[in-house]
């Protein structure tokens, strides 16, 4: 047993000698995947699945590390790492490099096992998967956990449907039944539904176990052909189910030492068309036992107490199981090598006892035990006979007694009725009755040997004469002859073996075995006698051909002769293909069913038979080609007609000319060792091999010295290429030097224009540079006096509100001073005026002591009435005034907004209007200050001859007192002088004080005119001295 541990490689072969498994275990290869830590653990395989085509596996460890093992090309590879424990995995997807695993988190991710990459992640589990069931077409996958199923569309990975369950039933299994649309579906409580994957309607449920079965389901396999259900339990009970008949028809007993199964998986046999016989039954002492379900004979086992078995997988074509054992390792083996001794027809070890009607099954009747295969002679002691048991029953519910086995194998005899009955046999079990009719030895060992001498060097160029479609088809046809060339040298230089072998290896090209061992059982017994006069046809075996044609039919042996065809056209192309030309599959699987049922010469009679049911279009034939063409193609002629004249020739020839006078009895291949195959002219075939050799010396040494022709014809037409090349390159060096000759001074020609060229746009530029820099300096001195102007104006703008506020403050003041100045002139008015009445007052004391007291009372009376008036009076003049300042104000002010809008476009007019204003103003003031002048002159007129009066009333009392009158209306018109007076005083010293403002206004303008005057002409002056520099440096 190899062992290989996978370490850290990510890639690497998984054994350096070939696998030669032993028989007592059939252990392949044991693979262990250790770290390389400091402290070095096992990392234990958890699940293990394999392809479609059974040749690759994947594994997948604790660890989440996932490896594809190619059993065929002897290699694995590390194709993912999940990071987390798989628990279940899936690797017969329709694209068939792509693979599913269920992880610990509870999702499924969906992997190429190609480019490593991701292709999808499905989420929707709330628990972990522990079963993945994939569809027949690859396209639908049902993972399965302990709450729920789940089913998936593997083109979209997107959720089709979910079955939901109580929490208190439970889930056991849900899968697809193989090859069909169906999906089953197990629970813990042991019902089993079976739905439509399309509409998931309910086809059928099947009925509940017997009570007196007690076993809980846990564990569930169906066969290839989905008509047999096994389940298992905690129990060594197996129940089988037909699910075809959908009821419960076999109960196993199992061995005492197993008290539960842990797994249960058919055994795939390449002949028995998907109806799976053999069981394997994983035990809970880690022994996997494998039983034929329909002898119940323990075939063989694997696992052991001490390595016991965790859980295991069978390949799709049954040749590998890939076993994951207790201490984490993982073991392939070889279903060959451990059924290489029960892979025979085995002796009897059933017997039918009775035969019970339908109404008497039940639990107790369909129950069987399991016996050792290892009993060969049952009759011996009565501790080993088998127990009695009742077939299976059959779709219409009848019961067959069949002899399944007797001690030859398959009774001859009975199988020879049943083909005269039937015409052929049931393709179901063709196969199988070929292996036993031919007595096949299956020899792995020595056909091993054969096969691993490798191609043989006759068969090397094989597709070139047979340009077969199917490269397995050729490979299978290539090893089949070269282990044919390798038995017997003849077979090497036989021209039409592969004629003779293909359609047996086209039946049999999942088996090269059993392929092989038909073709040489065939080349030993119904090929007698054809290498005799080898390498030329058999002239002995046409000859008997043709002594029968001549005995049952003359005319058409005698129109065979008159056209020239011999026995080499109408008989050999029959012979040396087997009749695969000239019949269709079914019409020669039904022939080969008589041929290998009867005697040697049954094929010679064959021929004979052909020939003479086809006399009517052979007789119309006269062209040799229209006979080869008959010959080699197939004709409309019914086999079954065939069959029965060849039984009517094989009965009515006379034995003296009867082949099997001349041919030997059939003889099967020794078992262990092949026999030796000389029935042939040794000397011609040694002749020719050494011809063979000599002939392939000499063409290796012609092969070898046209070889060196061939090296020294080509090391000189390289010479004289190279020689050419050197010629040629150096012509093509002188042409282009003389071209870059031209194309230099082209050039130079080319520069010294540009450089004209370059130097007027230089001047361009230059010039065009120029000006924009003058435009560009212009811009910017246009820039920089815009603002400066704009700095005047911003200046001028100041001034001018500063002038404002200052003339507005001096005018101010000017009223103040004006309304105090007027305050005390009239307080000092006032004070005179008081005085002169005082002085009146007292003057006239005496004489108003006379006066009556009505004469007073009414002075008294005018005198108020003439402060009253004077009071309005003086008040109506301060209203007048105010009013008068007031509007002057705001003419001012709408002066000089009027102003500050036309200054800078109408400044000389508006000069000129304010000297006439200021002269108008001038002689306004020189009028208001003769005005003023009079009426202060007027004023103190009155007031001197006020005074001058009441100085004369004080000397002359009496005569003016009869001025009473007079005095009351003049005083009635003293204070409207006064007012007048007082009136023209205040406008007089108004006009006083604005004449002053306006004065000193206009000097302050010219002042500010002069100014900006004086600043536009030194601006306006640098302005010309910088735009003349430009000009003349362009210039």
């Amino acid at each position: 047993m190899q062992s290989t541990d996978l370490g850290n490689k990510e890639s690497g072969k998984l054994w350096h000698r070939k696998p030669s498994p032993a028989a007592r275990d059939g252990i392949m290869v044991n693979i262990i995947h250790s770290s390389s830590h400091y402290l070095p653990q096992v990392l234990r395989f958890l699940n293990v699945a394999f392809d479609s085509s059974g040749d690759c596996l994947i594994a997948g460890d604790h660890q989440g590390n996932i490896y594809v093992f190619d059993l065929y090309g002897n290699r694995f590879n590390l194709v993912q790492r999940t990071a987390q424990a798989c628990t279940a995995l899936a690797f017969n997807l329709r694209r068939k490099s792509e693979f599913l695993v269920a992880l610990a988190d509870y999702s499924i991710k969906c992997f190429d096992s190609v480019t490593k990459e991701l292709v999808s992640w499905m989420r929707g589990h709330e628990s972990s998967v522990f079963s993945i069931s994939v569809h027949a077409s690859g396209r639908y996958a049902i993972t399965t956990s302990s709450d729920t199923a789940q089913l998936w569309d593997l083109d979209t990975f997107q959720r089709k449907r979910k079955l939901n369950i109580l929490q208190s039933v439970g889930i056991q299994k849900v899968f697809f039944l193989p090859l069909s649309n169906t999906i089953l579906s197990c629970f813990k409580d042991n019902s089993i539904f079976a739905w439509e994957c399309d509409t998931l309607s309910c086809k059928y449920q099947l009925p509940a176990p017997p009570e007196s079965s007690s076993v809980l389901y846990k564990v569930f396999a169906v066969t290839r052909d989905g008509r047999i259900l096994a389940a298992g339990g905690k129990s060594n009970h197996l129940h089988l189910w037909c699910l075809e008949a959908k009821q419960l028809f076999r109960i196993i007993q199992m061995p005492t030492k197993v008290r539960a199964i842990r797994h249960l998986e058919f055994l795939p046999d390449s002949f028995d068309a998907g109806s799976n016989q053999v069981l394997g039954v994983l035990s809970q002492d880690g022994i996997m036992r494998f039983v034929n379900i329909q002898t119940c004979k323990l075939l063989f086992e694997i696992g052991s107490l001490d390595e016991g078995i965790s859980s295991s997988v069978i390949s799709p074509h049954g040749r590998y199981i890939a076993s994951i054992m207790e201490n984490g390792s993982l073991n392939i083996y070889s279903v060959q090598t451990l059924t290489q001794e029960i892979n025979k027809p085995p002796p009897p070890l059933v017997k039918v006892i009775e035969d019970l009607p339908k109404s008497k099954l039940n639990s107790g009747g369909l129950k069987m035990k399991v016996t050792s295969g290892r009993v060969q002679r049952p009759a011996k002691s009565r501790e080993n006979k088998i127990q009695a048991r009742i077939l299976k029953q059959d779709l219409t519910g009848n019961f067959e007694n069949k002899e399944n086995e007797v001690s030859d194998g398959l009774n001859k005899k009975r199988l020879q009725i049943l083909l005269k009955g039937y015409g052929e046999y049931p393709m179901k079990y063709r196969m199988f009755i070929w292996r036993s009719l031919l007595q096949l030895p299956e020899n792995h060992t020595a056909f091993s040997s054969l096969v691993d001498k490798g191609v043989h060097v006759a068969f090397l160029n094989l597709q070139k004469k047979y340009p077969i479609k199917s490269r397995k088809l050729l490979r299978v046809l290539q090893r089949t002859l070269s282990a044919l060339a390798h038995w017997s040298a003849i077979f090497s230089d036989t021209p039409y073996l592969p004629l003779l072998a293909f359609p047996f290896v086209k039946l049999f090209q999942n088996n090269q075995l059993i392929c092989f061992e038909v073709v040489a059982t065939l080349i030993i017994n119904w090929c007698q006698h054809w290498f005799e006069y080898f390498p030329n046809p058999p002239i002995n075996i046409l000859s008997m051909i043709e002594n029968v044609l001549a005995f049952h039919d003359k005319e058409l042996l005698q129109h065979f002769i008159d056209h020239d065809i011999t026995s080499q056209l109408y008989a050999w192309p029959l012979l040396e293909t087997v009749f695969s030309e000239v019949l269709t599959r079914e019409e020669w699987l039904k022939l080969f069913d008589n041929v290998f049922s009867n005697h040697p010469s049954f094929l010679l009679m064959t021929v004979v038979a052909y020939n003479t049911c086809s006399r009517a279009p052979l007789l119309n034939c006269s062209l040799r080609d229209d006979f080869e063409y008959f010959f080699h193609h197939r004709n409309n002629l019914d086999i079954s007609v065939v069959i029965r004249e060849v039984y009517h020739l094989m009965d009515t020839t006379p034995t003296d000319i009867h082949p099997n006078g001349k041919l030997d009895a059939f003889v099967a291949l020794t078992k262990g060792q092949y026999p030796v195959f000389n029935q042939y002219p040794k000397f011609i075939v040694d002749y020719q091999t050494q011809e063979r050799e000599r002939i392939r010396n000499d063409e290796l040494d012609f092969l070898r010295e046209r070889q060196m022709v061939e090296d020294m014809q080509a090391e000189v037409d390289q010479q004289r290429v190279e020689d050419e090349a050197w010629y040629q390159k150096q012509e093509l060096l002188c042409k282009a030097e003389e071209t870059r000759r031209e194309m230099l001074l082209q050039e130079e020609e080319k520069m010294v224009q540009q450089r004209q060229r370059l130097a007027s746009v230089k001047r361009e530029l230059r010039a065009k540079e120029m000006h924009l820099q003058d435009a560009t300096r212009r811009r910017f001195l246009k820039l920089q006096q815009d603002q400066r102007e704009m700095e005047l104006r911003r200046l001028n703008d100041e001034i001018e509100r500063k002038n404002l506020i200052r003339n507005q403050e001096a005018v101010a003041k000017e009223m103040r001073e004006d309304a105090d100045t007027y305050r005390r002139k009239v307080d000092l008015e006032e004070h005179m005026f008081h005085k002169l009445i005082e002085a009146g007052q007292t003057q006239n004391q005496k004489t108003q002591k006379l006066i009556e007291e009505n004469l007073a009372e009414a002075e008294q009376a005018c005198l108020n009435a003439d402060w009253r008036i004077q009071a309005l009076h003086k008040q109506r003049c301060d209203d007048l005034q105010r009013n008068a300042c007031y509007q002057e104000v705001a003419k001012l002010l709408r002066e000089n907004r009027r102003k500050e809008t036309e200054v800078l476009n109408a400044m000389v007019g508006e000069g000129a209007k304010k000297w006439e204003e200021a002269q108008e103003k001038d002689f306004h003031l020189k009028s208001e200050k003769k005005a003023s002048a009079l009426s202060d002159a007027s004023r103190k007129w009155f007031l001197e001859k006020e005074l001058d009066d009441a100085l004369e009333h004080a000397e002359h009392p009496y005569n003016t007192v009869p001025r009473c009158q007079s005095g009351q209306a003049d005083s009635g018109y003293v204070p409207r002088t006064s007012q007048l007076k007082d009136s023209s005083e205040v406008d007089s010293s108004t006009h006083i004080s604005l004449n002053q403002r306006r004065v000193q206004w206009d000097t302050m303008e010219q002042d500010l005119m002069e100014r900006v005057r004086n600043l536009r002409q030194r601006l306006t002056a640098q302005a010309r001295n910088r735009c003349r520099t430009p000009h003349l440096l362009a210039t």
